[in-house]
């Protein structure tokens, strides 16, 4: 982890609601994540999952119901890396 990477307040308040995306099994991987995960990662990761939050809600949902995957490797990464977290607090 890059600790020379700080994230903002503003910048968090402004991740947290764009992570609050009106479907329950989202919220509740993506609000935490953001909320105590983000801001300890690297500036790379932090790019992937503001990537991540740019799609559309029905292809994460698959994506973190693994129904499908990613086809993007960022993308994948990502939702390998909060998968992994919510199985694992």
């Amino acid at each position: 982890m890059d600790s020379n990477t700080k994230v903002s307040q503003t910048e968090l308040n402004r991740l947290f609601w764009h992570s609050r995306r009106g479907m329950l099994e989202l919220d509740v991987l993506l609000v935490p994540f953001v909320k105590e995960v983000y801001p300890e990662l690297s500036a790379e990761d932090q790019a992937r999952y503001r990537k991540l939050l740019s799609c559309e809600d029905q292809d994460m949902f698959g994506w973190f119901m693994r129904r499908n995957s990613p086809e993007d490797s960022d993308l994948k990464y990502m939702v390998d890396m909060i998968l992994t977290r919510a199985q694992n607090p």
